[in-house]
């Protein structure tokens, strides 16, 4: 055991590569994917460190390209997540005593590995998986997940640093323990870097951890699993398992050491998952730490002191990079009418010089949706948009799916603030606007907090500052993230900690320390060292 008190490396936002022509992270990147899909794989469960196959392999093929084979993946049954959970248990004791020191060594050399020689092949994994182009991808996989990795080491240090007082002759301390039991991760389509961080950062606090993943993010999600295996992550810390969402919750949520839940995906599943945790509540050997971020309805407000043009831009790209498969993707925007003609002529000058087509090809603006069931839902809002007497579509709308699941951007007009696709969270490349009378930007504040059940992210733009401080102050709870002057996609560990509440979550900020707080469970230890000899007090004299 060593006898210091350490220092992590101080943590540095990961810079993003600019992939410009001709340059080596782009020349290594295209030779990267041009191997990776020449071969086909057949890619395993991890539990217990070892590689599970079964004989139901299901294919894999880019959303882009489905009718490419990327190969297949193992999908499990009942029995995978009885032996995931045991061994994780099994591991446990052995982790959580592992000096803390040991555990951030980890994972900080995987971060390194993310960022130097398993860069391309991230970058790779995540646009054949997700359908991101190169510059998506290179802010998810890379930038993103190596922040998680390297930031999480600095609010651990600051979380175990936070130390009681001592009076005279006392010593108070602090032992910041892992819950007691195992963790369930079940992590989305959209981000690998989510997908690293929800089984990380737990396993980071000395929690193992059984980590399901999204079926159709697998084949990254493997890829982040072979680099903490690379990086010496023991055995059973984390237990990676494909099966279906029913089969693992029946186990996991009925078992006595079922300690938390780190989940990212849709409000009706973390809702039903919260309901089955508390039907089970006393089955479990302490109460479950629940942990979730979940959809959003994320809104653009514009007082008409804004510049037209930066509220354009920022629809543009906030409502349609990723293909608006983001839970912080704007979907709805409050627009004085003022600023009608403009926006209007500037969101179809843009939507319409968007290139729509495969990643590989980097004048690409807009790929594919993730799968069929993806494409079958947004394009199911775009007709009903079609069929509405109080909306229609400005521009875009078309879709096809003969190669890839490719839907064109679409911007809906409405004249009822609570339509459809003003109130629904979509998922995808639609972007519905609202335009409001100049004088009733007060009025509309009140509206845009009550339509939506969500409060994720949100942004205002404005140049006259008491207009700002007044959305400021009427939207403080209808979002986690709120934005001034810029678009409400795009967070940054360890600048915007991510996360918000009412439908959308539990709000424990992905990127700091009070995700962090959740995963462990406190002992108060108090040392006296001059023990009384005498239960009488000096008052009992007489």
């Amino acid at each position: 055991m060593s006898n210091a008190i350490f220092k992590v490396p101080v943590p540095v936002n990961e810079p993003i590569l600019g992939y410009e022509p001709k340059s080596p992270e782009r020349e290594e990147f295209k030779k990267t994917l041009k191997a990776m899909k020449s071969k086909k794989v057949d890619l395993p469960m991890i539990i217990g460190g070892q590689e599970v196959f079964t004989k139901k392999k299901v294919k894999m093929s880019p959303p882009y390209d489905h009718k490419f084979n990327l190969g297949t993946f193992n999908m499990g049954e009942g029995k995978h997540v009885r032996d995931a959970i045991k061994a994780a248990l099994k591991a446990r004791t052995e982790w959580e005593n592992t000096p803390w020191n040991e555990r951030v060594a980890i994972f900080l050399r995987a971060a390194e590995l993310i960022t130097g020689p398993y860069r391309a092949r991230m970058n790779a994994a995540t646009m054949l998986a997700q359908s991101k182009n190169i510059y998506q991808a290179e802010i998810d996989c890379v930038a993103e997940l190596a922040d998680f990795l390297r930031f999480n080491a600095q609010y651990l240090t600051e979380i175990y640093a936070q130390q009681p007082n001592s009076s005279k002759g006392i010593w108070n301390r602090l032992d910041y323990r892992p819950l007691e039991g195992f963790v369930f991760a079940i992590t989305p389509f959209n981000f690998t870097a989510i997908a690293g961080n929800l089984p990380a950062a737990p396993a980071l606090m000395g929690n193992t951890v059984v980590w399901k993943c999204a079926e159709s993010q697998v084949y990254s999600a493997a890829l982040v699993m072979e680099i903490f295996q690379k990086a010496g992550l023991p055995d059973g810390v984390i237990n990676l398992i494909y099966v279906p969402g029913k089969t693992a919750g029946d186990i996991v949520f009925s078992h006595k050491e079922f300690a938390g839940l780190h989940f990212t995906g849709s409000t009706g599943v973390f809702q039903q998952l919260w309901k089955t945790i508390g039907n089970n509540i006393s089955n479990y050997r302490s109460y479950p730490r629940i942990v979730g971020e979940t959809g959003g309805k994320d809104f653009v407000m514009v007082h008409p002191s804004a510049d037209p043009a930066e509220v354009v831009t920022a629809l543009s790209r906030g409502a349609f990079e990723f293909q608006g498969q983001k839970c912080s993707a704007a979907s709805r925007a409050y627009i004085p009418m003022s600023m009608k003609s403009y926006v209007e002529k500037g969101l179809k000058k843009d939507v319409n010089s968007f290139k729509v087509g495969s990643p590989e090809n980097f004048g690409n603006f807009i790929n594919a949706v993730i799968d069929r069931k993806a494409f079958d839902s947004i394009t199911g809002y775009i007709k009903q948009v079609k069929k509405s007497k109080e909306a229609k579509i400005l521009v875009g709308g078309k879709s096809d799916k003969s190669k890839g699941y490719f839907i064109d951007p679409t911007v809906v007009v409405t004249t009822d603030p609570k339509s459809l696709t003003m109130c629904e969270e979509v998922f995808g490349p639609v972007l519905t606007i609202y335009f409001y009378e100049d004088n009733e930007y007060k009025k509309t504040l009140k509206l845009l907090a009550d339509t939506s059940p969500y409060a994720l992210t949100g942004s205002i733009f404005s140049k006259d500052r008491e207009a700002i401080i007044t959305a400021t102050k009427e939207l403080k709870h209808a979002a986690g993230n709120f934005y001034i002057n810029d678009k409400p996609t795009g967070a940054v560990v360890g600048q915007q900690p991510f996360g918000g509440a009412r439908g959308s979550g539990t709000n424990d900020k992905a990127g700091s320390l009070l995700n962090l707080y959740r995963w462990v469970s406190p002992q108060t230890i108090k040392e006296n060292f001059n023990p009384p000899t005498d239960y009488r007090y000096p008052w009992l004299k007489a």
